[in-house]
């Protein structure tokens, strides 16, 4: 754009010495001037009273005055195992305790932190609920992929509900890294490759998880993690360096984040990685200066697993008590596992390398969440009432949530839904018979979670069909390369009437530290299924898998592609429903399926270049053996209905930078024959700015469900905030010009109009 709106306004007093960031803090209205690029470069310097101090609860402020030196002290110390607990406990202090489980386990931890120590300040007990407790719903990519930020809110609630009831106070969830990269084995933990479809699923999450009142007997904190741009790591190599921008890191990886402070968010995990040069756990930009001062956020930071002792190995630090000089100051509150603030922060102290107001910062914080969770009035929980097996309610939920996470990529014939009437089904493949691998990564780690073995394949479809003769054919593990059992399915596959084949990968390959250099079908599968479209014989391929796979042969020969993620402990009578039409598949993708893995990064949301990609013209943006663009766009999803989108409706042609808005509305019409859903999906461009903007951005979507021939308006709202963003000083901007608008049923929509921004 020719000119520019700059919404900035003077320096009110900085967040610390190096840097002034009232521009981050509340878009639009309160936009402002980053500072020096220095503050980027190092660790905050400025004092806990600068930077998003916690309200001064009077109760935190009776005890902080009680403390000792030494007990504040171990307010910031997490451990990982009840010895660990027990000895920092029998010391004097501790803050709390992850990964122990059970109920009489954690009330006899509590017993000891309430009774047997001075001040009786109570633990706060941590787990991994990430997608489930007890009852394990669907990955939250796969969730994700339902555009239903309540399918979110679903599992947080339940899952709530389960953890609460055996003890546990707080939940190391929601992960809302937005990544480019499916190698990455963590992207299954996350929401895809959109900021703005992660915020709204952080923000549900958070909700669910908290509620109105985190004391609630029903409720936990939650911990927005991980902070920040973890998915950005470099080849998708989990723990590895990211290199951003200071306008990618506040327009692509912070946005969920920013929304789920705004949602209330009670804590924040810091991430493994660098930034920028920066290790996260030393990073105070981050922490301090972005999260703490032009965030607001009042909660408590806690470290991932040793991050503060790993700043040795960054090379930030020299040793331990360096790591805890810069993690401290930086902004991380809680130091898990590793011991650096307990045996270093009082000669830190003595030798002004931290301060006492910093320390006082810190357990001013960890204890405004512990009197948040009304933990100083019910220290303990009944035992009677633990949750040890999922109830007939969740488990009809999860069953729910799976098939509408589920996205139908593909149905030539069409092939599918298959009739309740089929004579013979074959279940050919790895995974039809899996039962854990359904769950996929990181799932329940709750009291009674392996009691309950999550339903396969092959069961869900016996019960959906329960008159035809359903058989069962492995045809070949995983990852292996035995071939020898494709003649048996071959087989299976002529004697039935469909054969259905189940393939991806084991809940392993993905979740931390399950990078995969290659994200093809493992092993020998592809050549099962082949096997399988040799025969001749009516088939559909059913995809379980923890992130994008390159699935180009599956494209060209399966006629129909079912993608289920790890879709829970319902999965298999989810995957039934959708295979026999008693749900109408309407998820869409929330990441980019590549072609191959050598186009890796290929996202929607990318910039433009000098040269975009022509067939036609050698010297463009493009490779001379792969055709443009991804497999399966963001967004993608078919139905067993069709619809369409038209009667693109805006109610202004002119935007005022300051205070407008604008309503966007279409019609969206069932043209088929049977009852649906379609996820109504809102982009916008700004082809003219003074910082390159993406081809397209998501700004608004919803799922409306729709019977035959019926039509419903959807609207979206528009304000500066969706057509601004963030520059290379951090400073957000909204700009005069066009701006164009597409709306559709992905992000190839072609329904556009324009308005321009004055």
């Amino acid at each position: 754009m020719s000119q520019q709106v700059n919404q900035e306004t003077s320096a009110a007093g900085g967040v610390n010495r190096r840097s002034v960031l009232a521009g981050l803090a509340g878009g639009v209205a309160a936009a402002g001037l980053l500072a020096q690029p220095a503050a980027a470069a190092g660790t905050a310097a400025g004092t806990a009273e600068t930077a998003g101090a916690p309200e001064r609860d009077r109760r935190v402020e009776a005890l902080l005055k009680q403390m000792t030196l030494a007990e504040k002290i171990g307010q910031l110390q997490l451990v990982g195992d009840e010895t660990a607990a027990r000895a920092a406990l029998s010391g004097g202090g501790l803050g709390g305790v992850f990964s122990v489980v059970g109920a009489a386990k954690l009330n006899a931890l509590q017993h000891i932190a309430v009774e047997r120590t001075r001040l009786k300040i109570p633990l706060i007990f941590g787990l991994d609920v990430i997608h489930g407790y007890t009852t394990n719903f669907p990955i939250p990519l796969a969730q994700g992929a339902s555009f239903d930020p309540a399918v979110a809110g679903t599992d947080a609630t339940i899952s709530a509900k389960e953890a609460r009831s055996s003890g546990i106070h707080w939940t190391y969830a929601p992960m809302m890294d937005v990544t480019h990269e499916p190698r990455w084995g963590r992207i299954a933990e996350g929401y895809g490759e959109d900021p703005h479809l992660a915020a709204r699923f952080a923000v549900a999450k958070v909700r669910g998880y908290q509620g109105d009142d985190y004391s609630a007997p029903d409720r936990v904190a939650a911990c927005a993690k991980h902070f920040v741009a973890y998915g950005g790591a470099e080849g998708g190599r989990d723990y590895n360096t990211v290199d951003v921008s200071l306008q990618r890191l506040h327009n692509l990886y912070l946005p969920p984040f920013k929304a789920s402070v705004e949602a209330g968010v009670a804590t924040v995990m810091a991430s493994f990685n660098t930034i920028s040069g920066v290790p996260a756990h030393g990073n105070g930009y981050v922490l301090h200066d972005v999260l703490k001062g032009a965030y607001g956020f009042r909660g408590f930071v806690v470290s991932d697993y040793t991050g503060i002792e790993e700043l040795i190995l960054h090379g930030l630090a020299g040793d331990g008590a360096d790591a805890a000089a810069a993690a401290l100051p930086a902004g991380v509150d809680m130091e898990m596992v590793s011991t650096n603030y307990a045996r270093f922060a009082e000669r830190l102290l003595a030798e002004r390398r931290i301060t006492g107001e910093q320390i006082d910062d810190a357990v001013r914080r960890i204890l405004l969440v512990k009197f948040r969770l009304g933990l100083f009035e019910r220290p303990y929980v009944d035992e009677a009432a633990e949750v040890k097996a999922p109830s007939p309610a969740a488990l009809a939920a999860s069953r729910q949530v799976a098939a509408r996470c589920m996205v139908l990529l593909k149905n030539d014939g069409p092939v599918l839904p298959l009739a309740k009437t089929v004579g013979s089904v074959a279940v050919v493949g790895p995974l039809g018979a899996a039962t854990y691998d359904l769950n996929g990564t990181w799932a329940g780690l709750g009291t009674g979670a392996g009691t309950t073995p999550p339903v396969t394949v092959v069961d869900g479809i016996k019960a959906a069909a329960p008159g035809a003769t359903v058989s069962y054919t492995p045809g070949c593990t995983v990852d292996g390369t035995d071939t020898s059992g494709f003649a048996a399915a071959q087989q299976a596959a002529r004697a039935a009437d469909v054969t259905v084949v189940v393939v991806g990968e084991t809940a392993a390959m993905s979740g931390e530290a399950a990078a995969r250099s290659t994200i093809d079908l493992p092993g020998v599968q592809q050549q099962l299924v082949a096997a399988i479209a040799g025969t001749g014989k009516p088939f559909v391929v059913v995809l379980v898998n923890g992130r994008p796979l390159t699935i180009p042969y599956l494209h060209d020969n399966a006629p129909a592609i079912l993608e289920a993620w790890a879709p829970g402990v319902q999965g298999g009578h989810a995957i039934a429903d959708v295979l026999f039409g008693v749900v109408n598949p309407g998820g869409k993708l929330p990441v980019s399926f590549p072609r191959a893995v050598g186009q890796i990064p290929v996202y929607y949301n990318h910039e433009n270049t000098g040269r975009p990609a022509d067939p036609a013209n050698k010297y463009t943006s493009k490779y001379l053996d792969l055709a443009t663009g991804p497999l399966y766009e963001f967004g993608h999803g078919l139905s067993y209905t069709t619809f369409r989108v038209d009667g693109l409706r805006l109610s202004g042609t002119r935007l005022p930078a300051r205070g407008g808005r604008i309503d966007v509305t279409a019609t969206v019409t069932n043209t088929g024959a049977r009852a649906g859903d379609e996820v109504v999906q809102l982009y916008l461009r700004d082809p003219v700015a003074s910082i390159v903007q993406p081809v397209r951005r998501l700004r608004g979507f919803r799922r409306v469900t729709l019977a035959p021939g019926a039509s419903t308006p959807v609207s979206f709202t528009l304000t500066p905030d969706d057509v601004g963003f963030y520059d290379n000083a951090a400073r957000f901007r909204v700009e005069p010009g066009k701006i164009e608008v597409y709306v559709g049923t992905s992000s190839a929509a072609t329904l556009t109009a324009s308005f321009t921004v004055v």
